[in-house]
């Protein structure tokens, strides 16, 4: 099953804006889903760029999103713990929620990946990417990604 996500600031493959980048005020897009299955306790998100010259770089994790949320505002606070349940954890910019696209060069892709998940996660704000990756195994009822671009 597939989780639709979209965004109303970019379209799938088309160009983040600025606002959300570092050459912005980098501020959090903001972000929708639906088709999300019965069943779902919680909703994880994780935003990286494979395109980054020493590999995948971590933009933001969210995890423990309430199943029954089916957006995000733009400019979610960098707090460990949000208003609507949510937990954040820590980006590849060593920093707690959204770190925007600040490619060294070239047009890159920064894929939004959204999990439905059966539990909620046992994770301490501040989780990184693998560490929710491996909390996450075996409880995803579905997943769904966006992918935007950027270039400086």
């Amino acid at each position: 099953m597939e989780i639709k996500i979209t965004s109303p600031a970019f379209e799938e493959g088309g160009m983040i804006p600025e606002v959300y980048t570092c050459d912005g005020i980098d501020i959090s897009p903001p972000l929708k889903w639906s088709s999300v299955p019965q069943g779902t306790k919680t909703l994880a998100l994780i935003c990286d760029d494979p395109d980054a010259p020493i590999g995948n770089w971590v933009h933001w994790v969210i995890y423990n999103i309430p199943g029954d949320i089916s957006e995000l505002p733009e400019n979610i606070p960098p707090e460990q713990e949000l208003a609507n349940g949510g937990i954040q954890g820590m980006n590849d910019f060593r920093k707690i929620g959204y770190g925007g696209p600040c490619p060294p060069g070239g047009t890159h892709r920064y894929f939004f990946r959204i999990y439905a998940l059966d539990t909620e996660l046992d994770l301490q704000p501040g989780a990184t990417e693998s560490q929710l990756l491996k909390a996450m195994e075996g409880h995803i009822l579905a997943e769904g990604q966006l992918m935007g671009r950027y270039s400086r």
